[in-house]
């Protein structure tokens, strides 16, 4: 992330979107002008395929752009250390909570993959594996995720929230005014601490909707683990979470 203060000034909001070249490379600017900010923020998405900019208020919309040009030499150094994934194929590999699970493919094993001795097996057409291995992926997010939530909220004395999986590339987690929690699904890929602080910290919303002491107490009482150590792991590994899947 870069950051540039700026001195106030008065233009019209800018555009939404944009694009910045970076080497080969021409990606999506999203601009976004935020209320309370006082300087411009750079940042790259996790998975590479767009730069994000916050801004004041009183920023010029080129002077954003201007900004993000001036950076692409951060911005494809951002880029080379994301992960060069591939969509899982068989003898690759598939994250799955916290470990790297051989892809053990078998034509005659069952459609639906299943993690035997530390490996993935599974069966099927080989073009579909990596649509199979995404919606089992998927499946596995729903069913832990939904047990992490049911043991936090019993640890805090409420009922259990809907749970919705989600997609955003931005947050791993939400909790809404409804009381309904979502949770990014491709945690799953995390270790399992990874995973559960996201959900202790969205059930402890359902306490306190918002970021006070009060609320870092009850979640520091509610979570097991270092929430320090997932916040970091989530820092230096969340970008690899967002593998491709054909």
């Amino acid at each position: 992330m870069i950051e540039w203060l700026r001195r106030a000034r008065h233009e019209p909001a800018p555009p939404q979107q944009t694009q910045v070249r970076v080497g080969d490379r021409v990606l999506p600017l999203e601009v976004r002008r935020l209320r309370h900010a006082r300087r411009l923020t750079l940042r790259l998405a996790p998975d590479g395929r767009t730069v994000r900019v916050s801004m004041p208020h009183w920023v010029s919309a080129h002077e954003a752009l201007t900004f993000a040009v001036s950076r692409s030499d951060w911005l494809a150094t951002q880029i080379a250390r994301l992960p060069q994934a591939s969509p899982p194929c068989p003898g690759g590999t598939v994250a799955y909570r916290g470990k790297h699970l051989p892809i053990d493919w078998q034509a005659r094993a069952g459609r639906k993959p299943t993690v035997t001795d530390d490996r993935l097996l599974i069966g099927g057409p080989r073009e579909s594996l990596p649509t199979r291995t995404a919606r089992w992926l998927e499946g596995e997010a729903q069913r832990l995720l939904g047990d992490d939530l049911a043991h936090y909220c019993a640890r805090i004395g409420k009922p259990a929230p809907r749970l919705a999986l989600s997609r955003a590339r931005r947050r791993w987690g939400s909790c809404a005014a409804d009381g309904t929690i979502r949770i990014n699904w491709r945690l799953i890929m995390a270790p399992d601490a990874v995973r559960r602080s996201v959900v202790a910290h969205e059930v402890a919303h359902l306490a306190h909707f918002d970021h006070s002491p009060a609320f870092h107490a009850c979640l520091g009482d509610l979570f097991e683990g270092s929430i320090e150590a997932a916040n970091a792991w989530l820092k230096h590994h969340g970008p690899g979470l967002y593998q491709p899947f054909g």
